[in-house]
């Protein structure tokens, strides 16, 4: 292709961030719609983070695994929405080169992270209900936070692979990225040099990053519903579900936007599309986590209830 030359990386531009649609009309909402996703994130995790450390009785391994995740979930969307609400009214679609492999190297960490958390707390669930009496010794206070650090060497190391790939690949000056943020499979499209491995990579570590962690969710749920069906009480079933509810239902979410967008990707012929579909996965679970916690959880409602009083009383 003639017009398309290849640039040295040291003195390559950057990208434009396409976003979600052209209209100017549009751009006004949008930016009023995110702001107020990125905020109801913020505040909403901050204070599930807030009453799991304040309420002595939230101090268990599950609470210490949900702070985390919505700590997670914070960087997450700090990562891709801010920028997005710059360029907009900047009237921008800029990105720097490294500005853009910084935030892909951070979605990568942040959705690795949840992930690998999301299986942890799994792990936590199955623990504690089909092995009750070993429960304490194992999930130790030391053992939770190594399991946190090894999420998060885990992530780190995925996205370290994925961010070198992408540092030997030479790029054109076709630099339109159809998405609010950079996504590695939307930045190797981009590339004039050949990224059979950056592939190649890519479906092995969706293999064992993801396939991992998702085998060993569906593992831990299957052997705690076969240990809750063998309950003999009715009262014993509840409030064994009830504990696994709200972790089921972010996991759904989480899995389901992603594989969704997925499936999106292949089907739609328009990237532009597949860009609006991104926003299920990267925006909308970390927004709603916090409200599936505490709406279908009776401990954390307590707890909000106690924070609150607590916060009324000074006032």
């Amino acid at each position: 292709i003639n017009n398309m030359e290849k640039r040295n990386q040291t003195a390559f531009p950057g990208f434009l961030l396409l976003g979600l649609t052209d209209d100017p009309e549009l751009q006004p909402v949008l930016v009023s719609l995110f702001f107020s996703m990125y905020l109801v994130t913020i505040l909403g995790n901050l204070l599930i983070i807030l009453i799991a450390g304040s309420d002595s009785h939230l101090h268990t391994p599950m609470y210490l695994f949900l702070s985390n995740l919505s700590l997670n979930d914070i960087c997450l969307s700090t990562s891709t929405i801010p920028k997005m609400l710059v360029n907009i009214e900047e009237n921008s679609q800029d990105i720097t080169y490294r500005g853009c492999l910084t935030q892909m190297s951070f979605v990568l960490i942040f959705g690795g992270m949840e992930n690998c958390l999301l299986a942890v707390m799994a792990y936590d669930r199955y623990m504690a209900i089909c092995h009750p009496l070993r429960y304490t010794v194992i999930m130790e206070p030391w053992f939770c936070v190594l399991l946190i650090l090894l999420s998060l060497l885990i992530s780190v190391v995925d996205s370290l692979m994925h961010s070198l790939m992408v540092l030997r690949l030479s790029f054109c000056t076709y630099l339109e990225i159809p998405s609010f943020f950079c996504e590695l499979p939307q930045i190797l499209k981009l590339a004039c040099s050949d990224t059979l491995i950056d592939n190649i990579l890519i479906y092995l570590s969706s293999c064992i990053f993801v396939g991992v962690p998702l085998s060993g969710i569906i593992f831990s749920y299957v052997h705690i519903v076969s240990s809750v069906l063998r309950m003999s009480s009715s009262e014993g079933k509840y409030k064994a579900f009830s504990t696994c509810g709200s972790h089921l239902l972010v996991v759904s979410l989480f899995y389901g936007t992603g594989f969704g967008v997925y499936i999106a990707s292949v089907i739609m012929d328009s990237s532009r599309k597949t860009a609006v579909a991104s926003v299920m996965y990267s925006v909308v679970p970390q927004m709603l986590n916090p409200f599936i916690y505490s709406l279908r959880n009776r401990e954390v409602k307590e707890a909000l209830r106690k924070f609150f009083n607590r916060i009324a009383s000074f006032l």
